[in-house]
C-alpha cells in the first residue's frame, strides 16, 4: 500500500482538504499522480502545530482530474477506513471555527 505524507501548515488548508461528509471522514490529497477509485492508500498526516504525524489508511473515494471545470487542483479524496488515532475527530476540532465560513474547499 502506498504511503503519502501530508503536512498541513495552517488550519485553512486543512479545512479546504477535509471531507466531513464521508462516514469516517477523509482528506483531499493534491497530487498529479493517477489513482483508481477504491484504491487503498495510507496517509501520514501532520496537523498544524503537531509534533508527530498520524498514520491513517483509506480508499480513494473522489477524483479531481487535471483541468477540472471548477478550477480545483488535481488530486484524490481519500475516505478514512482505519482511523485508530481518531484523526477525523482531531481535524473536526481544528476546523470547527471555519465550518460556517464561505471559504472555498477542494471538495463539496
Amino acid at each position: 500500500m502506498e504511503e503519502i505524507p501530508l503536512d498541513f501548515m495552517d488550519v485553512k488548508e486543512l479545512y479546504r482538504c477535509y471531507m466531513p461528509f464521508l462516514k469516517q471522514g477523509g482528506l483531499f490529497v493534491r497530487t498529479a499522480r493517477t489513482y483508481k477509485m477504491g484504491q487503498s492508500l495510507a496517509l501520514n498526516v501532520t496537523l498544524p502545530d503537531a509534533l508527530e504525524a498520524i498514520l491513517v489508511t483509506g480508499k480513494v473515494a473522489w477524483i479531481t482530474p487535471h483541468g477540472a471545470q471548477n478550477a480545483c487542483p488535481a488530486g484524490v479524496g481519500v475516505a478514512f477506513i482505519d482511523d485508530k488515532k481518531h484523526l477525523s475527530e482531531q481535524i473536526a476540532k481544528l476546523v470547527a471555527g471555519l465550518q460556517a465560513s464561505h471559504e472555498i474547499t477542494y471538495t463539496l
